[in-house]
């Protein structure tokens, strides 16, 4: 399955606008275990990327970002906000901040 998904970059901010989402179960590689494992992803359907008009989507493997955008997905009010995501650090120290901006339109 061919997926276009959106690259958080450290320390640099991204701005997105967020219309679905859905969980998939997904096999990824455990360089820490050296197996495969079974994990759940968050998947969020981006239709505007740093005010840009894309079709790409955000899959959240990290628990502690999917907890912030655990608020806004009942009733899919993240539709009613921009959201401001930036990745700090990297490993296990990785953090990430989301800022939620209420759109205008």
């Amino acid at each position: 399955m061919l997926m276009n998904y959106i690259p958080l970059v450290t320390d640099t901010p991204a701005r997105m606008h967020f219309t679905d989402h859905y969980y998939v179960e997904r096999e990824i590689w455990d360089k820490d275990l050296g197996k495969m494992k079974w994990v759940r992803s968050l998947v969020m359907w981006c239709d505007e990327l740093d005010r840009a008009p894309v079709a790409r989507s955000l899959s959240v493997l990290a628990k502690r970002l999917a907890a912030l955008f655990e608020p806004y997905l009942a009733e899919n009010r993240y539709r009613e906000f921009d959201f401001v995501v930036t990745k700090r650090g990297e490993g296990f120290a990785t953090n990430y901040s989301l800022e939620a901006i209420p759109r205008s339109d």
